[in-house]
């Protein structure tokens, strides 16, 4: 099974900042990829699978950075990456309402047409933009 097997949503190559702690350390990395389910973070200190973590992830036009909870799903150590899977960690967003889906998911799909224009946004999400996720 491909990767792109195994992702319930498609994603789109944008690459955004994206701040989190562990512990008491703070990290800057970016994303690589990003779906209304989750996102990709290229860094070379993946998280355990499993970890739940807060992060802010900065879209530019947002005026705050967004804050969202995800979960760990797989991770590629350095020793493990390759030109085509570089070391970071997948990671599925958590929600703790059906609004706080609904809400992040929209911000998604308009940083998706924002980046990629609406035809190839809409290709990937497989419906026009605006329909909304039924």
């Amino acid at each position: 099974m491909t990767e792109t097997d195994r992702r319930s949503t498609p994603r789109a190559a944008i690459e955004l900042s994206v701040e989190y702690k562990r512990l008491n350390t703070f990290f800057a990395d970016y994303t690589r990829n990003i779906s209304k389910g989750g996102m990709f973070i290229g860094t070379d200190r993946p998280l355990a699978v499993g970890t739940e973590f807060v992060f802010a992830l900065s879209i530019r036009t947002l005026p705050e950075p967004l804050r969202l909870r995800g979960q760990v799903k797989r991770i590629v150590m350095p020793s493990e990456a390759t030109e085509g899977s570089p070391p970071g960690m997948g990671i599925e967003f958590q929600y703790e309402s059906d609004a706080e889906r609904a809400a992040t998911e929209s911000i998604v799909e308009q940083l998706m047409m924002n980046e990629l224009g609406e035809t190839l946004a809409s290709k990937l999400l497989g419906r026009r933009l605006g329909e909304g996720s039924r």
